[in-house]
């Protein structure tokens, strides 16, 4: 590669200016991709200072991509995505090596009503609030996904049906506890649990599908309340 088109290269890699809207790449895909690039690069005919220099701008737009890829843009969770890939290894490992394994569904009580008569702008604070309280309510081992809407997934690891309605009845406290103002309306806000422990399933989304009954049954039992699979 000649040194024109190469310079054009670096130059066009500095003027990227990514957004999470941009793409829509899967994180393993991303981790081929720069493999590759980078073993391009090393195979040039230039001098090895140009080819550190190339790398060093890859590696940082990868990792740049990656978290874009792996991270919902609105609240800073992790996205849908990310949760399947983690849920999908976290039950394996559950069933491999029997450990105990929590998912829970939380869906904040009422949402469309808050969109509806205060605005999206409203609904956009009120998600983002209840992100904060959700991860500031838990394990630094726990993680929490914005799964989509106003749904949000948490996984408990190593943390059977017992140990995790603790937890999340301290999540669902947190939230009904706090004070949300937005423009000077003050807005109440509650959310609806539903989890399942059992790991007996064939396949993950089995033991989803679990947790999201048991949210159907909160809501039924008139929300701003956690039930589990087997209440």
């Amino acid at each position: 590669m000649s040194y024109n088109i190469f310079g054009m290269m670096v130059k066009v890699m500095e003027n990227m200016d990514i957004t999470n809207s941009d793409f829509n790449i899967p994180s393993d895909i991303l981790d081929e991709i720069q493999k590759n690039i980078q073993n391009i690069i090393e195979s040039f005919d230039i001098p090895d200072d140009n080819k550190t220099d190339v790398i060093k701008k890859i590696n940082f737009m990868y990792t740049q991509t990656k978290f874009m890829s792996e991270t919902d843009p609105l609240t800073r969770l992790y996205n849908r995505r990310y949760f399947e890939n983690n849920f999908e290894r976290e039950f394996a490992r559950a069933k491999r090596y029997h450990c105990d394994l929590s998912i829970a569904i939380l869906d904040i009580d009422f949402f469309k009503k808050i969109n509806d008569t205060y605005g999206h702008s409203c609904g956009d604070y009120v998600l983002k609030e209840v992100a904060y309280l959700i991860l500031n309510s838990l394990r630094g081992t726990d993680m929490v996904f914005r799964y989509g809407g106003e749904e949000f997934a948490i996984l408990l690891t190593e943390t059977c049906s017992e140990n995790a309605s603790i937890p999340l009845e301290r999540v669902r406290r947190m939230i009904e506890d706090s004070k949300f103002y937005y423009k000077n309306h003050k807005i109440n806000v509650t959310v609806s649990i539903g989890y399942s422990s059992c790991t007996d399933f064939e396949t993950p989304w089995q033991m989803f599908d679990d947790a999201d009954k048991a949210l159907y049954k909160a809501k039924e039992c008139g929300r701003n309340n956690v039930k589990s699979s087997v209440q």
